[in-house]
């Protein structure tokens, strides 16, 4: 551009060699535009360059400096794109967008702004300093978009340069994710993950209801350069965040997509609308799910290798889609090997009730169930466990909804209830198996409780998980499931009620002013809030910002002692359970959380988001 414009210029006789030789002199040396150098060495004007591009492309020229526009237009192309095409939207007819441009045979620059938007883009000349003034005051100087002073520790002030592209934005250290939404990350602009290739980074291992749908068309939008770069740029930001679960979200004006790092769901990420269904689709295919069912919950799984700063990861994806109002929401779990902790004193267990759990499972029969909401930890609890009893002595069947992690050495089975292969019926079949410990995904109904107390009865150690608040809760919930009170107590040996709460980064803790009467409240005796230090996370680049890095587990480990089966027998509430476990020296969530924030390893804040006195 910087050459041809000169020739144009001289052509017309505009401007003299010597001229152009100091332009591109000054160019150099500091930088910019070859026009906007011609007009500070005084060799042209800005009207004089318009009007010759005009000319040249035949494409009219506009004076933004006299051109009011409307506020609406201005919205359709987000501010980074503006900047980094140098371009503005000024009109808006139909389905026809025009745009004022420097560079009127940027190509590239109107194909993407197209794609974005959905409408026919024609361009008109605008000089470029006139472009620059007009983006800075209807988008702000590059400078003046300022995150939000944040109510969290670490209060983070920072702005958003022209030249940051999507990926330097998610490794600034100065930028949490909450950040991010209100920077502006707003609609994505396809350039910025020019620097993605593909078909490299991301390998994968082998319509709404009354809408028509063209499958041909929608696979291949899906399997279009720009989908597949975005598709790749959310699952490789995923895994540098750390995050466990991506959502991605359709509304009626916004297309959003969520990580949830820690457990807390964060905004990333705000696609345009035009993205929607190419990139469900997208999602779908490479879960080898059904693109042209739109109405019905499906659910999938996409096995893929990723190069993320030369080094290759394997991971597995647990894909689900559900319909919406406006479109198919969904969400995919990361299965990450490397972060699978099979070490139980890695878990968070403090030293009495690790105890406690291991003695359950080393018992020869009987049942180990662990209860907590989902997110809880529990597979990696169950899993740890089964790693610690592995042995090619004995035969290890599980039956899972989905095999989260393949194990080695271990029988994992499938559930697919469409054909009939449910916990039951596998329970059922394991017991034909000749096998020692069965761990059976989750306890859902009568049918499946039954048969893992027979099993437990007959001389096998059975391990499962229920969704129930706390331990002692869980013999109700058996009993209302339909189990007698008499095979509760005979067939369970230990019910271990978890939660993760985030720990306190490292790298920036400090200590922080609490009211003793606010610690006393919580559960702390007057004695011990004297002394009592309570620490938080202040916020730093390790833990972008948020004061947290990783989780760690709460356990309330209840062990079926003879005293606790008499009660169960005499119809004792879960009341009276909990305070017969917590004499008989069972910690509940809330002491184990308690317990964390002595140590120094968590919040306050976080223990009461998850355990109650």
């Amino acid at each position: 551009m910087a050459v041809k414009l000169g020739d144009l210029l001289l052509k017309q006789k505009l401007i003299t060699p010597d001229q152009l030789e100091k332009a591109l002199k000054l160019q150099r040396e500091e930088g910019g535009k070859i026009g906007e150098a011609l007009v500070r060495v005084g060799a042209v004007s800005e009207g004089d360059i318009t009007e010759t591009l005009s000319q040249q492309f035949g494409v009219p020229s506009i004076d933004l400096a006299h051109f009011e526009i409307d506020p609406a237009i201005i919205k359709v192309v987000p501010g980074e794109v503006a900047r980094k095409y140098g371009v503005l939207p000024v009109n808006k007819t139909g389905a026809t967008l025009t745009i004022a441009m420097g560079d009127p045979t940027n190509v590239f620059a109107m194909d993407d702004i197209k794609f974005m938007t959905g409408y026919n883009v024609e361009p008109v000349v605008a000089s470029e300093i006139a472009l620059r003034k007009a983006i800075d005051k209807h988008y702000g100087t590059p400078r003046s978009v300022v995150l939000k002073e944040r109510a969290k520790p670490g209060s983070v002030s920072s702005s958003l340069s022209s030249n940051e592209s999507l990926d330097d934005v998610m490794a600034s250290s100065a930028l949490t994710m909450d950040d991010m939404a209100s920077v502006g990350l707003g609609e994505l602009n396809m350039d910025e993950i020019t620097g993605i290739d593909a078909g490299a980074d991301v390998d994968v291992v082998k319509g709404e209801e009354g809408q028509e749908i063209d499958l041909t068309d929608l696979t291949k939008s899906s399997e279009s350069a720009p989908i597949i770069k975005v598709s790749n740029l959310i699952l490789i930001e995923a895994l540098k965040a750390g995050a466990s679960d991506i959502h991605i979200e359709p509304y009626e004006k916004e297309f959003r997509v969520r990580f949830r790092v820690d457990g807390i769901l964060h905004n990333i990420m705000a696609l345009p609308m035009r993205t929607r269904d190419p990139l469900i689709s997208r999602m779908k295919i490479m879960a080898k799910l059904d693109i042209s069912e739109k109405r019905l919950p499906q659910d999938g799984r996409i096995k893929i290798r990723l190069r993320v700063e030369e080094r290759s990861r394997d991971l597995d994806l647990r894909v689900s889609s559900v319909p919406t109002h406006f479109g198919e929401k969904v969400v995919m779990r990361l299965l990450d090997k490397s972060k699978l902790q099979l070490d139980m004193t890695q878990l968070g267990f403090d030293q009495e009730p690790l105890r406690r759990f291991k003695d359950a499972i080393d018992r020869p029969y009987g049942i180990v169930l662990v209860t907590g909401p989902t997110g809880s930890g529990k597979t990696n609890t169950l899993y740890s466990a089964i790693a610690a009893l592995n042995d090619p002595t004995v035969n290890i069947m599980t039956a899972e909804d989905p095999i989260e992690f393949n194990l080695a050495g271990i029988n994992q089975v499938q559930m697919k209830e469409q054909i009939g292969l449910t916990f039951a019926s596998a329970l059922r079949s394991f017991l034909r198996q000749d096998p020692d410990i069965i761990l059976v995904g989750e306890i859902r109904d009568f049918e499946t409780a039954e048969i893992a107390v027979k099993a437990a009865l007959t001389g096998h150690l059975v391990l499962s998980t229920l969704h129930t608040n706390d331990a002692p809760s869980t013999i109700n919930r058996l009993m209302n499931m339909g189990i007698e009170p008499f095979l509760v107590a005979t067939s369970v040996n230990c019910i271990c009620a978890q939660r993760l709460v985030r720990r306190i980064c490292t790298q920036c803790t400090e200590e922080v002013e609490t009211p003793p009467q606010m610690l006393m409240q919580v559960g702390f005796a007057p004695d011990e809030v004297k002394s009592l230090k309570i620490k938080r996370g202040r916020g730093c680049e390790r833990c972008n910002n948020t004061g947290y890095k990783g989780r760690l587990g709460l356990f309330e480990v209840l062990a079926f002692t003879d005293e606790i089966r008499d009660m169960i027998l005499s119809g004792a509430s879960s009341i009276e359970l909990k305070r017969k476990a917590i004499e008989e020296g069972m910690v509940s969530l809330r002491m184990a959380g308690l317990q964390k924030i002595k140590d120094g390893s968590t919040t306050l804040d976080e223990v009461l988001r998850e355990t109650v006195l």
